[in-house]
């Protein structure tokens, strides 16, 4: 799988965890819209939009970048790696039982046999983890892991034993019955995973994501929404993850000709009410391109005309941003 191809421009396609996306806010249900883009571009993507449980929707010309890097990427302080056949490493909580982790190992040795990826080692952590999961003001999902030094701990052993990335799979309770499984509200254990990542991720300065596990692994039988579907067939999230940090990009805090730069981006390419985040402000600075597309939309209300940014440029679908970009591109040629 190539994850860059120097003859195609670079931009970055972002939908937040946690915001109850129609587009992105379930599982791997940006997949299709993120290989529509890399038919054109190297296309960088937060793992919100591909991950799916047991499946990756990750394809050639993406650049899976965990939300922490790819801030700091924008805001020209790392670099960018491509890379392929990393090292993987795995954080396990402790309080996940035995019968669960055993389920976990087999999908290691599973994903090994098949795809050749390389999961070098694992840790289970010497305390537990503790993670706690709720909704904030405005209704999106948030949370807090009491005990994050143990899952540092770990994840240092791993990087001693050369892992370069790492999956991390915590404990969760079973989040309270609502209707995500049929395509409406949010992600509610989303916005935790997310602080998770980017805190392994700035500590560890390895790239992190992270999967949850559940107690309870039985299938669910009833037909529910096509976007949730991922999520409800399977008793472990872990594929996803393994699969598409094979070949994400490494990063570095310093910048030579081979590396990616924030130069090399020319656009940034958002749900049409999330314009709130830092990324967007820092593109603009830039003068990178920001897209806010209509069909889009989550539980925020920050629009282009909150923010007031009428450089933001509005339009109705993916599909039409696409095209919108290559002219735009070529217009520069």
């Amino acid at each position: 799988m190539l994850s860059y191809d120097e003859a195609k421009p670079l931009i970055a396609l972002v939908v937040p965890t946690g915001i109850g996306a129609s587009v992105g806010g379930f599982a791997g249900d940006a997949s299709q819209t993120a290989k529509m883009f890399a038919k054109d571009f190297n296309v960088i993507v937060n793992p919100n939009v591909v991950n799916a449980a047991c499946f990756s929707g990750i394809s050639d010309n993406m650049l899976y970048t965990e939300g922490w890097i790819l801030t700091k990427f924008i805001k020209g302080e790392v670099s960018l790696i491509p890379s392929c056949n990393n090292k993987i490493g795995v954080i396990f909580d402790r309080a996940i039982s035995q019968e669960i982790l055993n389920v976990h190992i087999n999908t290691i040795n599973a994903v090994k046999t098949v795809y050749g990826i390389d999961v070098h080692a694992y840790e289970i952590t010497d305390e537990n983890a503790g993670v706690e999961f709720y909704k904030v003001s405005g209704g999106i999902s948030s949370g807090s892991v009491i005990n994050n030094k143990t899952l540092v701990r770990a994840g240092k052993k791993l990087i001693e034993k050369g892992c370069n990335a790492i999956a991390v799979v915590l404990k969760f309770d079973e989040p309270p019955e609502d209707n995500y499984k049929n395509g409406e509200g949010i992600d509610i254990i989303g916005g935790v995973e997310a602080v998770v990542s980017h805190y392994l991720t700035r500590e560890l300065k390895v790239m992190c994501v992270h999967a949850p596990a559940f107690e309870n692994i039985e299938t669910d039988t009833e037909i529910v929404d096509k976007r949730a579907a991922a999520e409800y067939i399977t008793p472990t999230f872990l594929p996803c993850l393994l699969i598409a940090l094979n070949n994400a990009p490494l990063f570095s805090y310093t910048n030579v000709e081979q590396y990616l730069s924030t130069d090399k981006l020319k656009a940034l390419i958002m749900p049409y009410n999330s314009l709130g985040a830092s990324i967007v402000f820092d593109a603009l600075e830039r003068n990178i391109k920001v897209f806010a597309v209509e069909e889009n939309k989550t539980v925020l209300k920050i629009t282009k005309d909150i923010i007031k940014k009428n450089d933001i440029i509005q339009i109705s679908t993916y599909e039409k941003c696409s095209q919108k970009l290559k002219e735009l591109l070529n217009e520069k040629k």
